[in-house]
């Protein structure tokens, strides 16, 4: 195909997805604190919907390695368009409860989780497709992606204050509805999974087995035949992906925790960032501006976030090479940590306003760099199971910790529970500095699991978008750590979606 049709389709899906996330993002938590009036609320439903979220993920990174991930994305954001259009429908009719959050959040979770992996398993194969240069890729989705969170979360202000946090649900819903749509025109071909011949052998031995046992049925009672073949495959296929699904999840965390220091770093860096930043961004924030009768301010915040993670992220780019990836990494993660101080304190909303800005601006670098190394070294053919497993745990510890923090908050207040996290982050920043993995980080040693371009040209496959996997997650788990942890440019998102 000539030209860069496929890259553009893809980042106006993805652009789609994300400003739909940014919108729910902003609107979900508010519309829950004032449907329960209490704060425990919002870390009661992501426990609950956590069970079923890290049973997707898991699912989801079995199946990406077996089906067509553009196929799984496409019915994805269906489901979560639904999910969501459902809110306002029972709103006005029967009325919203907590229950309602609970079950679209489950039904949201499992079509949702596995359609997000599977964006960001899709994305070397589109730009090798295209012949697009990956590193100019990363810098545009960076940007595309950094002007989305700026606008969305803006864009849900404002809606809020036209037309009420409900009715602007029926966006997102649309919003969703259309990137399925534009994800659909990609050619299908950028989905099939590639280097995976054992799997396929696994998935032939399992369906001649089915056959053989589907044959001796047939031949003892002819008339029954279709049925013990129908049923004998329905037993063999759900035991096929149960194993598959459990052999998936631990492929998947040896990929990331075993043998690659600087992966595992990095990927426990990464869950310190959705646990702080998803308890602020999904609890904390919501709850400070509801008590100060300003809801709205919610989204303003998280534009002039975003705003600064832009500006921060052209900075990076254009002055990359002049700095040591050691020294970008460190005055990265001392600026977040002084940004998150400020915001911690829950000044004024102009002090407010400078101090997200500043996290945004201190955050490109970290994030860049750690969804550097994290893809560098997940091999194609694994990079379902990866991204999968990775998932899954990153939606394990949002909940956890949001659940915790929604408990500090009921237990000791805002302000104290505020600063508990502000602490949390200086040991998350202490580790990460200190990391002996990351030491070393200005050498150019390859992974074990560099998954090149046929080509092996500069531009590697391998060189997956920087951040991809935890920022598409937090887009649907909690916002600010999404764009905070999105690095070159995947998923960004600046939007929770905790009862998608």
């Amino acid at each position: 195909m000539p030209g860069k049709s496929t890259t553009i389709r893809f980042l106006v899906a993805s652009s789609l997805s994300l400003l739909g996330n940014s919108v729910a993002g902003i609107a979900l938590p508010l519309i829950l604190l004032a449907t329960t009036g209490d704060p425990l609320a919002a870390g009661t439903l992501a426990l609950l919907c956590a069970v079923p979220q890290v049973l997707a993920g898991v699912l989801g990174g079995a199946l990406l390695d077996r089906l067509n991930r553009r196929n799984v994305s496409v019915f994805s954001d269906i489901v979560s368009a639904l999910c969501v259009a459902a809110l306002p429908i029972v709103d006005m009719t029967v009325g919203l409860g907590f229950g309602w959050f609970v079950l679209f959040g489950v039904l949201g979770a499992v079509g949702d989780i596995p359609g997000m992996t599977a964006r960001d398993s899709m994305l070397p194969t589109v730009v090798e497709r295209d012949g697009a240069s990956l590193q100019r890729f990363l810098g545009i989705t960076q940007s595309l992606d950094s002007i989305v969170t700026i606008v969305g979360p803006a864009l849900a202000a404002l809606l809020m204050g036209v037309v009420g946090a409900v009715p602007c649900l029926w966006v997102t819903a649309g919003l969703s509805l259309a990137a399925s749509v534009a994800t659909a025109t990609l050619p299908r071909s950028v989905g099939a999974v590639r280097g995976n011949a054992a799997a396929d052998a696994e998935s032939n031995r399992n369906a001649n087995e089915v056959k053989i046992a589907a044959g001796e049925s047939g031949n003892a009672h002819p008339e029954r035949g279709n049925t013990a073949k129908g049923h004998t495959a329905s037993i063999s296929s759900a035991g096929s992906l149960a194993k598959a699904a459990w052999s998936s999840a631990l492929d998947g965390a040896r990929v990331l925790f075993k043998g690659d220091s600087i992966l595992r770093t990095a990927t426990l860096l990464t869950f310190g960032i959705v646990m702080v930043m998803g308890s602020y961004q999904g609890l904390v924030l919501p709850v400070f501006f509801t008590e100060a009768h300003r809801p709205e301010l919610l989204g303003y915040t998280l534009s002039s976030m975003s705003a600064g993670l832009l500006i921060g992220s052209l900075a990076y780019a254009a002055l990359m090479s002049m700095v040591s990836r050691r020294a970008w990494y460190t005055l990265s993660l001392c600026g977040m940590a002084v940004s998150i101080i400020v915001m911690g304190s829950l000044p004024s909303f102009s002090v407010m306003l400078l101090g997200a800005f500043a996290l945004g601006l201190t955050a490109g670098p970290a994030s860049a760099l750690l969804g550097y190394f994290m893809f560098d070294r997940i091999p194609e053919n694994r990079r379902g199971s990866a991204l999968g497993t990775q998932n899954s745990l990153l939606l394990v510890a949002a909940p956890v910790a949001l659940f915790a923090t929604s408990v500090l908050v009921a237990g000791i207040g805002l302000q104290t529970a505020s600063w508990v996290l502000v602490v949390a982050w200086l040991a998350i920043t202490a580790g990460a500095l200190f990391a002996k993995s990351m030491r070393g980080i200005d050498g150019e040693e390859v992974g074990s699991g560099v998954a090149l371009t046929k080509g092996g040209g500069s531009d590697v496959a391998s060189q997956v978008r920087a951040g991809g996997s935890n920022v598409a997650t937090l887009a649907r788990a909690s916002s600010a750590d999404a764009a905070l942890t999105k690095g070159g440019g995947s998923n960004a998102a600046s939007a929770a979606k905790e009862a998608r």
